[in-house]
């Protein structure tokens, strides 16, 4: 049962990890892809959660492979 849920958790933070990166470079993009509306300001303002979701994300994976490297391959 441990095993498993270690397995889970390593594939959580990657999961986790992806989706972050995704979500903040689509924050990111956003604004450019609107065009002159009231919600592409709305969004545009919001750059400084784009790059923090981008850096948690990144900071995800990186949990996600240093766990993995520590442990032998089946």
């Amino acid at each position: 049962m441990a095993d498993f849920f270690s397995t889970f958790m390593n594939h959580n933070f990657l999961f986790r990890g992806i989706a972050c990166i995704v979500i903040g470079a689509a924050v990111l993009l956003a604004p450019h892809f609107l065009g002159t509306t009231g919600f592409a300001e709305a969004v545009g303002g919001s750059g400084l959660v784009g790059w923090f979701a981008i850096v948690l994300g990144a900071v995800l994976v990186v949990v996600h492979l240093t766990r993995r490297g520590g442990k032998p391959r089946r």
